[in-house]
């Protein structure tokens, strides 16, 4: 039997492939290292200014303190003893967020009687301090403050004159828990790891079976960075950017001086009296005597033009002049009417004489139809002579007089103009009193009749006018399509804030008032299609509350839930908020 001698070959590949996976780990992590920050964050392909110093951030601090009087925020930069420092301080009304100006304000620092301050005030509810201590630490800074609020006293806490030894010891922290996330350590102790277990490797059977769970192995420090990678989508690396969190809370911050300049402003939220109102919809119509037409009463032309579009114009006043002309057979035709006219007046004067002269024994009712029937014959002569006034040659010339008292519409008459019987030529509006048409439904017909008043309202895209002057003219006496019914309302519009034609909303007031909790209509929003307000936390700190809301009657809406009395609300910049909320 031949010795048979297994070569050293495949064992001699066998461990160069290991080498060379070493080798390949240990160049991996040095190129790696290239790409990666010594915080452990990954580099972009952009330059960056790798030379430049990083710019230092500053962080304003601040300290506040609210008083029964006063809200005040205290902000500043760094402050150094025996060095002039720069304080903002910021002053409100603690209710209703109202900036308070032309405020007297003397300010001490307790555990430091050599420190000065200088007040001088800036804008509305902001001054400009300029400070001086002579040592370094925690003061407590007393502010005496005279203004439209009264006088008051007000302790500011934690006022950080000198270096916060917290930030350096932070600092060290971060030092020491970088070493470990190194790309660099982590790629020579991979090269050192790989040529031990190479060692060992070479004395164990299973070579393949280790050699795969080693590699595996080797692979898992490089899972850490994929994070890092995945955060630094953008190409901040301010620092700050990185730290925010993708949570929303409802709470956010606004800067006072954002306060100040959309003019945020709150209300305490208390129980109090409300009013129902019922909303009927309806249209402006015009009144009875609010709308006139001038018509022609025969063919003609006009010969003379005596207003303007937009004229103020008073009843009977002369808007044109209308030339007609007529043949021979209507002129006879005209003659002979007058002259049945002056017969029947003739007649009747004589009978009146005749009764009045034996008016004692006459009958007395005799007397009465004589009388009645003389003064009828002189309208009829008196319209006569009116409507075809005597001329020259065949013409007759007639006045168009204005009917009302009011506004001239626009028209398209002008002196030649040949007009026809009947035609339009001018339209007279006057909007000193208008009608509503308003409709209601049987469940709200009963509230009409107890109300206690009625509103008509009208609300445009950059307009709203409305009036109490309203009074009910006619209850509903017909049912239309939809089976409501039609109200007629009589307003007094005598500014002519409300036009013919135009939509409106009529508010039926209840007569009792109901205790319950309500809010101004401008404090309510929407996000998300979910009712919300805002409400103040603290001088600089707000929180979003979604509540469910109740009735409306036009300016406030009561609260059913979601909110307790006694937080203070935003009522006014509400919109602002939503759009800083959202935004953050």
């Amino acid at each position: 039997m031949k010795n048979i001698q297994i070569s050293p070959q495949p064992q001699k590949g066998f461990l160069k492939k290991l080498l060379l996976l070493c080798s390949l780990w240990g160049i991996g992590g040095f190129a790696f290292a290239q790409h990666v920050h010594a915080d452990g964050t990954v580099h972009d392909d952009h330059d960056h200014g790798a030379h430049e110093p990083a710019a230092e951030q500053i962080k304003m601090k601040k300290s506040e303190a609210v008083s029964e009087r006063y809200e005040l925020v205290l902000k500043y930069e760094h402050l150094h003893a025996n060095e002039d420092g720069k304080l903002t301080l910021y002053v409100a009304d603690p209710l209703t967020n109202r900036a308070i100006s032309n405020a007297k304000i003397a300010i001490t620092a307790s555990l430091d009687s050599k420190a000065t301050f200088e007040v001088k005030p800036k804008e509305a509810g902001i001054y400009e301090i300029t400070s001086r201590f002579s040592r370094e630490r925690k003061f407590v800074l007393t502010v005496k403050i005279e203004a439209i609020n009264g006088p008051d006293v007000i302790l500011l806490k934690e006022v950080l004159v000198g270096h916060d030894e917290s930030e350096h010891v932070h600092g060290e922290a971060d030092v020491v828990k970088a070493w470990y996330q190194n790309p660099y350590v982590l790629a020579i102790g991979g090269l050192i790891v790989g040529m031990v277990l190479m060692f060992f490797l070479m004395r164990i059977r299973h070579k393949k079976l280790l050699m795969i769970l080693w590699v595996s192995g080797l692979l898992l420090p490089t899972a850490r960075y994929q994070p890092s990678q995945a955060q630094d989508d953008g190409h901040d690396h301010g620092g700050e950017g990185n730290k925010t969190s993708a949570v929303m809370t409802d709470e956010f911050e606004v800067p006072k001086e954002t306060q100040f300049l959309f003019e945020v402003l709150t209300a305490k939220v208390e129980t109090g009296d409300f009013r129902e109102t019922t909303q009927l919809y309806g249209t402006v119509i015009p009144a009875s005597t609010g709308m006139a037409v001038v018509q022609t009463p025969q063919v003609g032309r006009i010969v003379s033009l005596n207003a303007r579009v937009g004229q103020r114009v008073s009843k009977g006043q002369t808007l044109a002049v209308l030339e007609q002309n007529i043949d021979a057979s209507t002129q006879v035709s005209l003659q002979a009417e007058r002259n049945n006219l002056e017969a029947e007046l003739s007649v009747a004067q004589k009978e009146y004489d005749r009764l009045k002269k034996i008016e004692d024994i006459a009958a007395k009712r005799e007397v009465a139809e004589a009388e009645a029937r003389l003064k009828k014959a002189q309208e009829n002569l008196k319209v006569f002579n009116n409507i075809a006034q005597s001329g020259k040659g065949n013409s007759r010339l007639i006045a168009l007089t204005a009917p009302i008292t009011g506004v001239l519409a626009p028209f398209v008459v002008a002196i030649g103009s040949t007009v026809g019987l009947g035609e339009t030529l001018f339209t007279v509006t006057n909007l000193s009193k208008v009608y509503v048409e308003a409709q209601v439904f049987e469940q709200d017909a009963e509230k009409i009749r107890a109300s206690a008043g009625f509103e008509v309202v009208c609300q445009r895209d950059f307009d709203k006018h409305q009036t109490s002057r309203v009074r009910l003219l006619s209850s509903a006496q017909m049912v239309n399509a939809n089976q409501s019914q039609k109200v007629l309302f009589e307003v007094e519009n005598p500014d002519g804030d409300f036009k013919i034609g135009e939509y409106v909303t009529v508010r039926v007031q209840a007569k009792q008032d109901s205790k319950t909790l309500a809010l101004p209509n401008a404090a309510l929003n929407q996000i998300n299609g979910k009712p919300c307000v805002f409400i103040k936390e603290a001088p600089e700190r707000f929180r979003v509350a979604y509540v469910a809301t109740g009735h409306n009657n036009g300016t406030a809406t009561t609260i059913l839930h979601g909110l307790d009395s006694g937080e203070k609300v935003v009522v006014s910049s509400a919109y602002q908020l939503k759009m800083i909320f959202l935004n953050q």
